[in-house]
């Protein structure tokens, strides 16, 4: 309700405003009245009202001054003014404090409650901007950071101009990046590992980084772009304490790449530096920190740059699609460039040897075993119709792990569901911060592993129980079925929920046995 306070130095009209206005219908009440602006200052202070109604014509302090005065230390309050001088400057004056309505005395009820009515709406209005205002201030400060990292991430494996996405960075984030000198670090877990290796590592990472501009999960690897203000130096020592602390939690190897310093608008670049020094692991050694520096560096006549990395992503995310889109562009730039046949022919067995080398060991012996027909293809089309062929078994091949992968993660969330059933907190946040796993995402593979939202599932399994508990206790109380069902102290409620999957309310159940 809105606070109201009156002010008249007429006694007779302040008593038969205040009981002629029926205030609660108004969705408002009256906190207060005052003879004089003296007074009404004082309680307007004390009282914090939303609207005032005034006389202007009053001794001590007259309305304009009162509401020059409150305007100044309290914006927000809304006046409504009576005068008995029909006199345009009183209007005039008392718009240019922000007041709306001047009402001339004698006044009627209905032009009172019009003119409160119109305020009371106002309020609304502003109360309901206020509140959306803060909500998707929450809601922005919630997905800021999954933006940032979305268009960061576009610097290393998007196509896009890197100028462009930096400044459209720069111009939605309100900072400036262009000039900024970066280094960019690549994490690869040796061995076995799951999303909780990755999701620790980035944030044992980030925080002995220093906040960096981005770390980011690419493919196997966690990516990291740091400022390199601190120099190369510095950030050897904070990636070699980055595996010793991970070493501390957990017993594993990682291999980690280290680009050269430059400058964020070539990020793409760097992220490639990094690539090709991981790749050297095979000859340094798993376990070891690689630079520019300590690969060979191999100068090829007529190099050919597959831009092979989108296609291994798309490869083990067993996305054939993509994957198939990629490797036509990549024989386009090989038709392309029309070099001699020999030359030709052994960029493709390359390729073919890169896809292949994603394979399990068997699967790569048997593969190794075909390289013959790309020594015998009489056409590039031929050459490429056999790489598309067994680049679609390998992605389809992973496309089926991950498949397995997804419903073992579904089947282990149901247990942890049916373990935690009675618990009240039970809900989707609830579980995704138990598995280390965004809510968001699991949500969706919950419903494409299921075919049911995560709510509906919990709430029929919830229902389940109470009718499993009925069937075996007979005397069982409401309440007690409401606890150990998850509705926690809220019988109604679980009745409701109760009723409408099953079409009777608890009590109506257990009697119809």
């Amino acid at each position: 309700m809105y606070k109201v306070l009156l002010v008249d130095d007429e006694r007779i009209i302040l008593e038969g405003i205040s009981k002629i206005i029926e205030w609660e219908k108004l969705h408002t009440m009256l906190v207060g009245k005052a003879t004089n602006g003296i007074e009404a200052y004082q309680l307007i202070v004390d009282l914090q009202p939303d609207i005032v109604i005034s006389d202007i014509k009053m001794p001590g302090m007259n309305g304009m001054e009162l509401v020059s005065k409150i305007k100044e230390e309290y914006p927000h309050i809304h006046f409504i003014l009576l005068s008995g001088f029909a006199e345009f400057h009183y209007a005039q004056k008392g718009m240019e404090y922000g007041v709306k309505h001047y009402l001339l005395k004698p006044c009627n009820e209905n032009q009172i409650i019009e003119a409160i009515q119109q305020i009371s709406s106002e309020i609304r209005m502003k109360e309901k901007k206020e509140h959306y205002l803060i909500q998707m201030k929450k809601k922005m400060e919630t997905v800021q950071p999954f933006v940032k990292k979305q268009l960061l991430t576009e610097l290393v494996t998007s196509k896009k101009s890197e100028k462009k996405v930096l400044a459209y960075y720069e111009r939605i984030f309100h900072t400036k990046l262009e000039d900024k000198q970066i280094c960019v670090v690549l994490f690869h877990l040796e061995g076995d590992f799951n999303y909780e290796h990755l999701f620790m590592l980035e944030n044992v990472g980030n925080d002995i980084f220093d906040s960096p501009i981005l770390s980011s999960n690419i493919g196997e690897h966690i990516l990291f772009i740091v400022d390199a203000k601190s120099g190369q130096d510095e950030l050897q020592e904070r990636t070699k304490q980055i595996r010793k602390n991970f070493s501390l939690v957990y017993e594993m190897d990682m291999t980690v790449a280290v680009s050269r310093i430059g400058s964020i608008t070539l990020t793409r670049k760097l992220y490639q530096e990094a690539l090709e020094c991981l790749s050297h692991r095979f000859y340094l050694g798993e376990g070891s920190i690689i630079t520019k520096k300590d690969i060979q560096q191999e100068q090829e006549i007529d190099s050919l740059d597959f831009g092979d990395l989108p296609l291994f992503l798309e490869i083990k995310s067993g996305n054939w699609a993509k994957a198939e889109e990629e490797m036509n562009e990549i024989f386009e730039q090989i038709s392309a460039k029309r070099d001699p046949i020999h030359l030709t022919r052994t960029h493709i067995i390359q390729l073919f040897l890169s896809i292949i080398q994603v394979c399990c060991a068997k699967s790569l012996s048997d593969y190794m075993g075909k390289i013959s027909f790309l020594l015998e293809a009489k056409s590039i089309q031929a050459m490429k119709e056999f790489l598309l062929h067994h680049t679609k078994e390998i992605t389809f091949t992973y496309y089926d792990k991950h498949k397995s992968s997804q419903s073992h993660v579904i089947e282990q969330i149901k247990e942890l569901i049916n373990k935690e059933l009675s618990n009240p907190a039970l809900s989707l946040k609830w579980v995704a911060t138990q598995v280390y796993m965004n809510a968001d995402y699991l949500g969706k593979l919950f419903k494409q592993e299921t075919g049911e939202k995560f709510s509906t599932y919990v709430t029929r399994m919830r229902v389940n129980k109470a009718l499993e508990e009925i069937e075996k206790k007979d005397e069982i109380k409401i309440f007690t079925l409401a606890e150990m069902s998850g509705f926690g102290d809220n019988p109604q409620y679980f009745s409701q929920v109760f009723k409408k999957h099953t079409g009777y309310t608890p009590s109506e159940y257990k009697n119809a046995r």
